[in-house]
């Protein structure tokens, strides 16, 4: 995580020239008690604060109080920073172009001052006592405080009694303060804050400092686990990725933590939190095919970028920013968060726990899954329902279109033996240490794998897990190809097309090409698809010319076309999986499992569903109250 936004030393206050004004996407900061918060508390970090201390009277109508120990004010600049459009932080269009800092229009005391009673109390190292500033009246007096600035702001809206009107409850302004506070805490770990109300402690974290290597990583974990729980530490994984100049790091939340609403979502470009389209449409689409419904993910994402690369000059409350190449970030977000999300969570799980739980013996190797042996010395009465011996552990290299190379083929029902009852051999051939997901031992209702492993008892709904497999399978298969298949239509299908759309379909030529389609202006108004990807012949081509032209403005409109390609690829992963029902034997279950715990994304099914859970031996306890 970027720690660029501490100031790397202090520039006097200035006023700005009159251009650079003119270039500032200036406008009014004040909307409610919060944006004072976040301003305030913007300014408190750039002066290099340690720790930071929010006070509040009646959610922040009454007083907004936010001391810091940062540098300071001399006396002869306080009243300078009161003026619109006198900073530190910024002096030219260059720096505007590049900002580094959480703050730079200047505006911020300004308009606070012109909607509020405000006083400004500071004092920097060097100077014998702090001065105070009235901001309606002017006076300027010395008092006694630390090195540091506080600023006081009494009454909000005393003069616009209107805004104050619309202002909500004093619980409801209160929330949106501490959350202001809240998404500043999980970009600083390094600095302590703490959030007074009605003369009572609400929120309070401690600066997270830890020595050593990978200091920095921890530090941030342990203010994760301070603001959104231990919780969210233990169900979420890390974010360790570098693709070109972007770095990201943070964690993302497993797909089981999901939850309904969008409120554990936080997205940092060098330290600021922002809110942008790109990101969150980039970790959505990673989440694609492992959340179930419309579960939203819940993540923590610092991403570091040259400041030049990225315009936070967008909007007054600098919660938007504008990238130079939205598509660079877009990729290197999802590429990181698929990366985090594709390793099965049992191997992580089992390398935790010891290798053989005691009382259990070691686990065996998983029996050859061969035909010849496994269909032998069968009962004559249930011949009829023989089945075909599913060879789950052989290696992937059949044509994505041949799904029956994924098992045996069947044998007729007349003639086809039923598997004798098997046993796990006493002696193992070169046996794993420890097999994540166990050995199994039985399948209950045709629908569950039961198996042992070295924490207690793991169900495996079989389907979703076979499921999952054949359709990480068949995506890899696919995505080998070099180049996707097009098919030409007879008929040409026309669309009337905006002019964007005819100026996309234009630039983007070869790209439109690569994936396999054709698209082509028939008129100044008008498009004409001559050609979709060959899987995707039967669907709408207008509509897909469509959103692959809407995604290509703005993303990678191959995210378009691989969706529609994925969603082909897991109908024919849902109906080539193992069915409920079907009886399998001891070594078809083992060999299911060991694939799972070498497959991608293994943990979820195509549609988000889980596909095995862990009941530990403490859990099995409690149920049956042994030792109590």
């Amino acid at each position: 995580m970027s720690q660029a936004l501490a100031a790397p030393g202090r520039r006097p206050i200035r006023s700005l020239p009159d251009e650079l004004v003119s270039q500032i996407a200036a406008g009014e900061v004040v909307e409610r008690p919060a944006s004072v918060v976040r301003e305030l508390v913007d300014n408190a970090l750039d002066s290099g604060a340690t720790q930071v201390t929010v006070r509040l009277l009646a959610g922040g109508v009454r007083l907004i109080s936010v001391e810091d120990d940062g540098c300071g004010i001399p006396e002869t600049e306080l009243a300078l920073a009161l003026r619109r459009h006198a900073t530190s932080k910024i002096g030219s269009l260059e720096d505007l172009e590049s900002v580094a800092t959480m703050g730079f229009r200047g505006e911020a005391l300004a308009a606070i001052a012109s909607v509020s009673d405000m006083a400004l109390l500071s004092r920097p190292a060097g100077q014998a006592t702090a001065c105070l500033l009235e901001a309606r009246s002017g006076e300027l007096r010395p008092v006694a405080r630390a090195i540091g600035t506080t600023v006081e702001v009494k009454e909000l809206f005393f003069s616009t009694p209107a805004r104050r009107k619309f202002l909500k409850q004093d619980a409801t302004e209160l929330a949106h303060c501490v959350e202001a506070v809240r998404r500043h805490a999980l970009a600083r770990p390094d600095v302590g804050f703490a959030i007074w109300h009605e003369g009572k402690l609400v929120q309070q974290w401690r600066a997270a400092l830890v020595h050593g290597a990978g200091a920095g990583n921890d530090a941030l974990d342990q203010r994760l686990a301070d603001v959104m729980g231990e919780e969210f530490l233990a169900q979420s994984l890390p974010l360790a990725h570098t693709e070109g100049r972007i770095t990201l790091t943070g964690r993302a939340g497993l797909p089981d933590a999901a939850r309904a609403r969008a409120d554990q979502q936080y997205c940092y470009v060098n330290g600021r939190f922002v809110r942008d389209k790109v990101v969150a449409h980039a970790v959505r689409s990673a989440y694609e095919d492992v959340l179930h419904g419309q579960r939203q993910p819940v993540y923590a994402l610092y991403l570091d970028i040259d400041p030049a690369r990225v315009d936070v000059n967008v909007h007054p409350t600098k919660i938007e920013v504008r990238f130079r190449d939205s598509r660079e970030v877009h990729q290197a977000v999802r590429h990181a968060v698929e990366n985090a999300l594709a390793a099965p969570r049992a191997g992580s799980a089992a390398a935790a726990a010891p290798a053989v739980a005691p009382g259990l013996p070691p686990l065996p190797a998983t029996p050859a899954a061969s035909p010849v042996n496994l269909w032998q010395k069968q009962a004559p009465a249930l011949a009829a329902q023989a089945q075909a011996a599913m060879v789950f552990d052989a290696p992937a290299g059949h044509k994505v279109t041949d799904l029956g190379a994924l098992w045996a083929a069947s044998r007729g029902a007349g003639t086809a033996p039923m598997p004798a009852p098997e046993t796990a051999p006493d002696t193992p051939a070169e046996a794993p240490a420890v097999w994540p997901l166990g050995r199994a031992l039985a399948q209950l209702q045709g629908v569950y794998i039961l198996a042992e492993n070295a924490q207690g008892l793991v169900v495996v709904d079989m389907h979703a897990a076979h499921e999952r497999i054949v359709y990480e399978r068949l995506k890899s298969q696919w995505d080998a190809a070099a180049r996707i298949a097009s098919q030409p239509l007879l008929i040409p299908a026309t669309f009337a097309a905006t002019p964007q759309e005819v100026a996309t379909a234009e630039q983007c030529a070869p790209a439109l090409a690569a994936l396999g389609m054709e698209v082509t202006p028939f008129s100044a108004r008008t498009l004409a698809v001559r050609a979709v990807p060959a899987t995707l012949a039967h669907g709408d081509a207008v509509e897909l010319a469509r959103s692959v032209l809407a995604e290509l403005a703005t993303h990678d409109a191959s995210g378009v076309v691989q969706r529609a390609q994925h969603d082909i690829l897991a109908t024919m992963a849902c109906h080539g999986a193992v069915r409920a029902n079907r009886q399998l034997t001891l070594a078809e279950m083992n060999g299911l499992l060991r694939q799972m715990e070498a497959t991608e994304r293994s943990d979820q099914c195509n549609h988000g569903r889980p596909t095995w859970r862990q009941l530990s031996l403490r859990e099995l306890d409690a149920l049956f109250l042994r030792g109590r």
